[in-house]
């Protein structure tokens, strides 16, 4: 038994010599880097930003340049003569045509105006001539509808969903060295209990020997060494247990900050500076910098945005499209340009529903009963989330009060088993006695590092509930990304 435990300790102490130092904030600070959590956040937050570069572009004048390649036809064809009747006519030509124009996106109005120039040629292989057209200049106005303007809609919601974006790029920050924390105590617990499993186990065996020699001189009964030889064997297996433990922890935090090695070591985090934390302040700083509110905001104008559009566009529907040019066409390019001809045109386009059986009115009925819908769930949302910081923040405040109790628990658990252990060593008190003794110290300590965890877990989720450092007393903030 003595050769297995020098060996074993032998094997622990090489472990140990070449495993890495981490400690909690090192932890966090490759997980904001490297974590798979971290790269997803990334690629929502490009998505957004572009969305939020393309909704701003679509608002700038877009120069466009269309152009039909030169096609060729040769094929006869049905036309209409003056006379009104069906003809076969035979077409041989090649046509080429190009049109630049300049759009921008009328923000108050909902319309978009464009400015345009447009060139054709057109070759007849049949009589071998050559037409022209050409509209050097030419403006056109097109809304879809007079009654609904989408864009400004756009302009007060996707303001909105780029700021949800960022704030939740902080917030999945906050999430990642919280779910860091979890995964760093699950590693730092395996490897104290198996700490506490390895000196359990030399003490075990150490009063093993010790009874063995007191029991051939008749001073405790056999039942009580096969006790403290069971003892020995289930502390044997409890090392096992933990070396299992510790590489399945190990693995987890490894994989999750991209390290090189599982060979990890960690130490317990040093405690915090005391500082408060009032449910006012807290309350004030989650709704000044979480995401939900800026959510709340936005899903309250997208229903609005709903009813708009079904009253804009369900009786009477409007269109409207303005055009006004000059033009000219003919044989010689040279003289397109003079003596155009002015073309102009504006068109109305009217939608009036006469007999749609319900149609109109269930579907406005729908979209505002959407919309109380959607209040509704707000406020139990703005209710659920003051509600939750509200009983965290007062969670928080007992926090520090357990860790200590705990910790103070510990000690006396500990006192306690030596005590107790000498004792029986002097044989004033049984195996029972002493392994209760155990028991207890063992839990104390599992219970001392389960208030750690939570004391730093609480102050993670705390953070990410508020956006807000409270140590250094400011917001919570990260650099703008910016994707090229």
């Amino acid at each position: 038994m003595k050769n297995i435990l020098i060996t074993f300790c032998f094997l622990l102490s090489i472990y140990t010599h070449s495993q890495q130092q981490i400690t909690l904030d090192q932890a966090i600070e490759i997980a904001q880097k490297k974590s798979p959590e971290y790269k997803a956040l990334i690629n929502q937050n490009q998505a957004s930003y572009w969305r939020f570069r393309n909704f701003k572009a679509s608002f700038l004048p877009q120069l466009r340049l269309d152009a039909t390649l030169p096609s060729y036809s040769n094929s006869i064809n049905r036309l209409t003569n003056d006379q009104g009747e069906d003809i076969f006519v035979q077409t041989n030509q090649s046509r080429l045509q190009g049109n630049l124009s300049l759009n921008q996106n009328l923000g108050f109005t909902g319309g978009t105006l464009s400015f345009s120039s447009q060139v054709e040629r057109v070759d007849l292989f049949t009589n071998d001539a050559t037409r022209f057209a050409v509209v050097p200049f030419s403006i056109n106005y097109r809304q879809n509808s007079i009654f609904y303007n989408e864009f400004k809609w756009n302009k007060k919601i996707e303001p909105l969903l780029y700021e949800e974006a960022k704030r939740d790029f902080i917030e999945g920050m906050e999430a990642i060295s919280l779910n860091t924390t979890r995964r760093y105590f699950a590693l730092l617990k395996a490897q104290v209990q198996a700490k506490i499993a390895q000196s359990n186990f030399s003490n075990q065996d150490t009063l093993f020997q010790i009874s063995k020699g007191r029991f051939k001189m008749g001073k405790i009964a056999e039942n009580d060494l096969l006790q403290i030889e069971l003892s020995v064997l289930n502390s044997k297996n409890e090392v096992t247990t933990n070396e299992i433990d510790i590489k399945r922890t190990s693995q987890n935090l490894a994989r999750y900050l991209d390290l090189e090695t599982e060979n990890l070591l960690l130490n317990a985090p040093k405690e915090l500076s005391i500082f408060t934390v009032t449910v006012e302040k807290a309350l004030e700083e989650a709704k000044s910098n979480r995401k939900a509110v800026i959510e709340f905001r936005r899903r309250r104008l997208q229903a609005e945005q709903d009813v708009a559009e079904v009253k804009g566009n369900n009786r009477l529907q409007l269109r409207l499209n303005a055009n006004f040019g000059i033009s000219q066409q003919g044989d010689d390019f040279n003289n397109l340009f003079q003596d155009y001809n002015q073309q102009q045109n504006v068109s109305i386009s009217v939608g009036v529903p006469i007999l749609d059986w319900g149609v109109s009115k269930s579907r406005r009925k729908l979209v505002e009963a959407n919309k109380d819908l959607v209040n509704t769930n707000v406020e139990q949302d703005e209710q659920e989330f003051e509600q939750e910081i509200y009983l965290h923040t007062l969670n928080w405040k007992n926090q520090r009060n357990f860790l200590e109790i705990a910790q103070k628990a510990q000690e006396i658990a500990t006192k306690r088993y030596d005590i107790t252990k000498k004792r029986f060593i002097l044989g004033k008190i049984t195996i029972t006695d002493l392994n209760i003794a155990l028991q207890e110290k063992d839990r104390a300590a599992l219970s001392y590092l389960n208030s750690l965890e939570k004391f730093w877990t609480d102050y993670y989720t705390l953070r990410r509930l508020t956006l807000y450092d409270f140590i250094k007393n400011e917001k919570i903030e990260v650099a703008d990304l910016i994707y090229d």
